[in-house]
């Protein structure tokens, strides 16, 4: 097998002021929180971080995860938005934040779901569990699964609501991970995190969010607090098409998070700059293998590739490829074959995985013969 060269016109590094130098880039604003991540979900990169993969206390931002269930219900026809939901006395005795169910007051799916991320109502949330699992035990069992599937390796969940429990935690990375994934998969759902009230049985209450009323340029996400946790915000914000998540834990009152998610926004906001890098599909190299029919095997990235810099420095990434020294054959379209890593110096920037972009056999003993003549000549 012969390894590729990547072609350079491939790499989509060219920038208009690529002669220019740089921007110091300072250190992310000291902050009131305990753990917090500035994440661009666009490439999925952390931008700044502190204590980010520490377990702590989520608070309400459990409900998060309840969300993302209700919608990926809502997505596979398991629910409807108009649908009413039943009202258990579980659900009416939930304490803590509430919406004001009752049972037997009529409530639907949507005005659940803005009861639970408009004003953090426990109710909500164990009313939605219920509807969707049959009981609050079932539901916590499929959002540790979920979790595990997102890669949340620091969050272990044992209520729906975020009500204080032992071992019931999770880490500012995870948090920032279950955003990216609500953003990328259910945007059609994002305007309830910003809507700035909610009325329902004849009570008006505002967003717990501060942010949601005073920067416009945020959208949501969710707000949290227990004594444990201290005051817990995910912010998302979206500013110049460009949307960015700063996830702030264990703050030290409402105000405080509220300032320190808006410091890493704008941090974010004016330090790092964001580009596509590759194209889903679109080759970036070739592996020569004479045992493959055909023999040249073209590789590229089966998704979009976004990269997160700090801004001046794009230009100067540099690609490298990395293969094993065999490929197994026959090869899908799509089976991951090697990676291409961007590296900014010595700092590994992003490792992207690469994967066959159309079908490859097992070569004959006479193509194979014949292949290896044609390498040779």
């Amino acid at each position: 097998m012969k390894l590729p060269i990547l072609p350079l016109g491939v790499l989509l590094l060219a920038a208009p002021n690529a002669l220019a130098d740089p921007l110091p880039l300072p250190a992310a604003p000291q902050v009131d929180a305990r753990n917090y991540a500035l994440v661009d979900p666009l490439s999925g990169q952390m931008l700044a971080a502190h204590d980010a993969e520490k377990q702590v206390p989520p608070a309400s931002l459990t409900k998060l995860m309840t969300a993302y269930l209700t919608f990926q219900a809502i997505s596979n026809g398991t629910l409807g938005l108009g649908q009413n939901v039943p009202v258990s006395v579980a659900a009416w005795k939930a304490g803590g934040s509430t919406m004001f169910l009752q049972p037997g007051l009529p409530v639907t799916v949507e005005q659940a779901i803005q009861g639970m991320v408009v004003v953090s109502g426990n109710d909500a949330a164990v009313a939605l569990s219920e509807a969707i699992a049959g009981n609050m035990d079932s539901f916590v069992q499929m959002m540790n699964a979920t979790a595990g599937q997102l890669g949340m390796n620091e969050s272990h969940f044992l209520n729906v609501d975020g009500l204080p429990m032992p071992s019931h935690l999770t880490s500012a990375r995870d948090i920032g991970i279950l955003t990216e994934a609500i953003i990328r998969k259910y945007p059609g759902y994002l305007h309830y995190f910003g809507e700035k009230t909610f009325t329902y049985n004849h009570v008006t209450q505002n967003n717990w969010n501060p942010l949601v009323f005073s920067d416009s340029t945020v959208t949501g996400m969710k707000t949290g607090h227990t004594d444990d946790a201290g005051y817990c915000l995910d912010a998302t914000a979206v500013r110049d098409g460009h949307r960015l998540i700063a996830v702030v834990l264990g703050a030290s009152s409402r105000e405080a998070s509220a300032k320190s998610a808006e410091a890493l926004l704008d941090y974010g906001y004016r330090f790092f700059e964001t580009h596509k890098a590759y194209i889903a599909g679109k080759p970036v190299g070739k592996i020569q293998d004479t045992k493959a029919s055909p023999m040249q095997i073209r590789v590229g990235p089966l998704e979009d590739v976004w990269v997160t810099v700090p801004r001046g420095t794009y230009s100067s990434l540099k690609p490298s490829l990395e293969f094993p020294t065999s490929i197994p054959l026959p090869l899908k379209r799509g089976q991951a074959v090697g990676k291409l890593i961007l590296s900014d110096g010595s700092r590994k920037v992003v490792e992207i995985p690469l994967v066959a972009l159309s079908p490859v056999e097992k070569a004959g003993w006479l193509t194979h013969w014949w292949n290896a003549a044609k390498t040779m000549l």
